[in-house]
């Protein structure tokens, strides 16, 4: 009898000490979070006479000014970062990370779209504004980018205004540049803002 109850007693020491010595699970890692797509330095602007002075890269869509493609991005998901010069010139930055790859291309073309009708739009809403707007191309980067110019003026206070756009995508990033100033398209930096436009595409991952 007394050596039943010693087996018993054993077994179940040896018991305890293996449910001791068990591995306990591991809590599970949080995932990580997403890679946030890279903005633009100063320095990568196009070369102005003055120079370049970046701004914080701030949450959300712009709460004010691209008048072009205001409204077409969701404030989710979304961050801008602006940019200017001691003269009349100005830059933005805004860079959308879509949750798919379908919407971030369904954006990028809805985008597209806005900047080719932008003018017509300033036309009906400005009486007496006159203006050209031309494609200036397709940038071969990642999964592609494309350049406009818009020039407008008020003929009947003389005044002018150029601005140069871009939409690029890299996977679910979709990215809009902005770069604008006084005075007509013979002035602006094109080739410059091309290059700068294919900078921001690649420097998104």
């Amino acid at each position: 009898m007394r050596t039943l109850r010693t087996a018993v007693l054993t077994a179940a020491a040896a018991a305890l000490a293996v449910t001791a010595l068990a591995p306990v699970p591991a809590a599970a890692a949080p995932a990580p979070a997403p890679v946030q797509p890279k903005f633009l330095s100063a320095g990568q602007l196009p070369a102005s006479a003055t120079p370049w002075t970046a701004g914080p890269v701030r949450q959300g869509t712009p709460a004010e000014g691209s008048v072009c493609t205001a409204g077409i991005a969701p404030a989710s998901g979304t961050r801008h970062r602006d940019f200017r010069t001691e003269l009349d010139t100005g830059a933005r930055q805004t860079i959308t990370l879509a949750p798919t790859t379908a919407r971030a291309k369904a954006l990028a073309a809805e985008l597209r779209s806005a900047l080719e009708t932008c003018l017509d739009r300033l036309k009906e809403q400005n009486p007496g504004l006159e203006g050209e707007a031309f494609y200036q191309g397709r940038v071969d980067i990642e999964e592609g980018a494309h350049v406009y110019s818009i020039d407008t003026s008020y003929p009947e206070v003389g005044s002018t205004d150029i601005g140069l756009y871009s939409v690029g995508r890299d996977g679910r990033a979709v990215t809009v540049v902005e770069w604008g100033q006084l005075g007509e398209l013979d002035g602006a930096p094109l080739e410059g803002f091309t290059n700068t436009t294919r900078t921001a595409v690649a420097k998104l991952y």
